[in-house]
């Protein structure tokens, strides 16, 4: 198991990071591919997981093989392949086209904190996931996802919230995410054997 640390992302073996920020204790699995992103605290992502132009939030969990802000292509065009805009691999005197590559960059995916991932799943460009939330392994999502609420399917539906009412807007308020690396192992007990609730009743 790798040890994580404050400074500097663990990047396992074949994983292509470009133009990408880390906070502190992140990870990026085998062979995953991040592109004009940023992991905040504790994120990570799985083996083979393709994220771009994307932030992650605090303890994001991205399972593997998942497909997060995957670009598009011009389709509004007379053709959809890439030599409009990746021109210089065809032809000596064309330039690549900048403004399509900043167009790409600037639609930007938000996960939020606490959030999961599941294995195989899709995000589209410019949708937000909110904080707690699950995505289901295969999911294609395609519009926002409320905070902790449980989307599956192809395109992804509502399924259930996460906690009964009021508990996720208490989890919310009380933002653990943003405890300190020392409160947070002083709860590790109590986050691995309390309930939601009963963890609120403890530190809300």
């Amino acid at each position: 198991m790798p040890k994580l640390s404050a400074t500097a992302p663990f990047v396992h073996e074949g994983a292509e990071v470009t133009h990408s920020t880390f906070g502190a204790y992140c990870e990026v699995g085998k062979g995953a591919r991040v592109l004009n992103s940023e992991f905040l605290d504790y994120a990570y992502c799985d083996q083979y997981a393709d994220i771009a132009n994307t932030t992650l939030g605090k303890f994001a969990n991205i399972a593997a093989f998942t497909r997060i802000g995957p670009t598009d292509h011009p389709y509004k065009n007379a053709s959809l392949h890439h030599f409009l805009y990746r021109s210089s691999y065809y032809w000596e005197d064309a330039e690549d086209d900048p403004a399509f590559f900043e167009h790409r960059a600037a639609r930007r995916t938000v996960i939020g904190h606490d959030t999961w991932i599941g294995h195989g799943a899709i995000i589209k460009p410019e949708v937000t996931i909110g904080h707690g939330a699950i995505v289901a392994s295969g999911a294609v999502v395609t519009k926002d996802v409320p905070p902790y609420m449980i989307v599956a399917g192809v395109p992804s539906q509502e399924m259930r919230p996460r906690y009964p009412d009021g508990i996720a807007e208490r989890m919310q308020e009380l933002a653990w995410w943003d405890w300190s690396h020392e409160t947070l192992r002083e709860a590790l007990p109590d986050f691995r054997t309390l309930e939601a609730e009963a963890f609120l009743e403890k530190y809300a």
